[in-house]
């Protein structure tokens, strides 16, 4: 790690056409090394009780990481779908945490730290992030946080979300670095008293999906698709109610629900709402998936109800990258890659009309949808590639290293 690595420009790529401008947030051009051999073992410290979102991140970053100059391995708090789902190959290391206050994890990860040698650590969630800063210190090692939604508002429990906000405040003192995922995002953390010289932004990024197969339904009905683990935030209820107005107005239009439900309960509950709108003919669920680009293909457009804000939604920039067009909540996060007429529809979130009008204009053939999925193509390209967030996290470790070690 000696001498001064060549750099590229993240945003936008000399060789790629930026998209228009407001295509996100004031994100300005930030010079990143390049790194062809890995030089430093990184801990990622996850939860990995789901495959969603975040957990794909943490996934193509273990994947994409080696090849900028890092070596990635993780430790689950509570190791689950993640280890059965995720494709890479890394070292995954269960550390139990029973509860919040459960430390007994701290030994096992300064244990892994000795172990292997790893030069940072780096946490994704609240709950990792607690054992994670008490290891950090113990070991007098930088630690990174990675924000990848707002947690004061990531549910629509009240307590749950206050649990997880004071914890994650009191983790991000002692942070060496905090990552979020979306300018969105940097005001947010700004508030909650992370310093502007810690707080770095790093876009989630999607490899490149190649859709060989029509997309087009084969009864010649429009094929909208929700890509989520569906829980009440994600406004799926939105969506239902939607889709049996379009219905009744007369338009042949069905749903593909891709993905598994939070808990039982609310699975039980969305179908009920199903049945009571008389779509039970009109939509699928077709459960978990690991292969998302999959079911990408078998969608005509893909559909974000949220009703609060997202980080960086992964499922839009997979979208984004295979082509298929968006209907998105305006919501903090999804305004970062979407932008509203140009490379997808944007509606308030919650509002059933404005949805059912966006599906509607769908149907009837005013919306370019092959327009906006190549605009939002190459903003995919160019500011959203797995290539672009790992050169993101790498410079991120870079400065923690020149810092730490005088390399």
């Amino acid at each position: 790690m000696t001498g001064s690595p060549p750099t590229v420009q993240l945003f936008p790529p000399d060789t790629v056409e930026a998209p228009p401008s407001g295509a996100m947030d004031d994100v300005s051009p930030v010079l990143l090394p390049i790194r062809p051999q890995a030089t430093a073992r990184v801990l990622h410290v996850i939860n990995g009780e789901h495959y969603s979102g975040a957990e794909r991140v943490q996934d193509l970053l273990a994947l994409r990481l080696p090849d900028v100059g890092f070596e990635v391995d993780f430790a689950a708090v509570k190791a689950d779908k993640f280890g059965h789902f995720r494709r890479s190959t890394v070292r995954l290391e269960p550390v139990p945490m029973r509860s919040r206050i459960d430390y007994r994890a701290v030994g096992r990860l300064k244990q892994l730290v000795h172990r292997h040698g790893y030069k940072i650590l780096h946490a994704h969630t609240p709950r990792s992030a607690l054992i994670t800063a008490v290891a950090a210190r113990s070991l007098d090692l930088p630690w990174v946080y990675h924000v990848h939604s707002p947690v004061s508002r990531d549910s629509q429990k009240p307590w749950q979300n206050q649990i997880n906000s004071m914890v994650e405040r009191f983790c991000l003192r002692s942070a060496s670095r905090v990552i979020v995922v979306s300018p969105s995002l940097e005001p947010y953390m700004l508030e909650r008293g992370v310093p502007a010289s810690r707080l770095v932004c790093v876009p989630n990024g999607v490899p490149a999906i190649d859709l060989h197969a029509a997309r087009a339904s084969d009864d010649g009905s429009l094929a909208l698709g929700m890509v989520a683990l569906f829980r009440p935030r994600k406004g799926t209820e939105v969506l239902l109610e939607a889709l049996g107005a379009a219905v009744s107005l007369g338009y042949d239009v069905k749903l593909r629900a891709i993905g598994g439900f939070e808990t039982p309960e609310y699975e039980q509950q969305i179908r009920d709402l199903t049945a009571k709108l008389l779509l039970e003919d009109r939509v699928e669920f077709t459960g978990f998936t690991s292969d998302v680009p999959s079911e990408l293909a078998k969608v005509d457009v893909l559909v974000l109800p949220s009703l609060f804000g997202e980080g960086l939604p992964m499922v839009v920039l997979e979208a984004m990258s295979a082509g298929v067009p968006v209907i998105a909540s305006h919501v903090e996060g999804v305004t970062a890659a979407v932008e509203h007429r140009h490379s997808g529809i944007l509606v308030e979130p919650g509002s059933v009309s404005q949805l059912t009008d966006a599906i509607a204009e769908c149907c009837r053939g005013e919306v370019d949808l092959v327009a906006l999925a190549a605009n939002a193509l190459a903003c995919h390209r160019s500011r959203f590639s797995d290539e672009v967030m790992a050169r993101g996290v790498a410079a991120v470790y870079d400065e923690l290293l020149e810092e730490t070690t005088g390399k």
